[in-house]
């Protein structure tokens, strides 16, 4: 549900750019490293949003990952003191 929540402003913002970018046809002359082009404005806009986004999506799941994993080996580090806590503190064990 929080998912769904949070979608929902990032879908209406595309659909507003999708929407107000149909209306503007002007054409503007991109330089990019070896060459250079004429492509319309709201394409170039479109093209640059999801790209900026891919590359959000991408850096947070690398971090996201990182994380996800330091938290699993600090439960399995906490799950081996912890037994071994348990077989000090029994009278029965020495």
């Amino acid at each position: 549900m929080k998912r769904i929540l949070a979608l929902i402003p990032l879908v209406l913002m595309f659909v507003l750019t999708l929407a107000l970018g149909s209306q503007n046809g002007q054409l503007v002359q991109f330089n990019y490293l070896i060459a250079q082009g004429e492509f319309s404005l709201a394409m170039l806009l479109g093209f640059f949003f999801a790209g900026g986004f891919l590359l959000g999506w991408l850096v947070f799941g690398l971090l996201f990952l990182r994380l996800k994993m330091q938290n699993r080996t600090l439960n399995r580090t906490m799950r081996r003191q912890s037994r071994e806590l348990e077989l000090a503190r029994s009278p029965g064990k020495e």
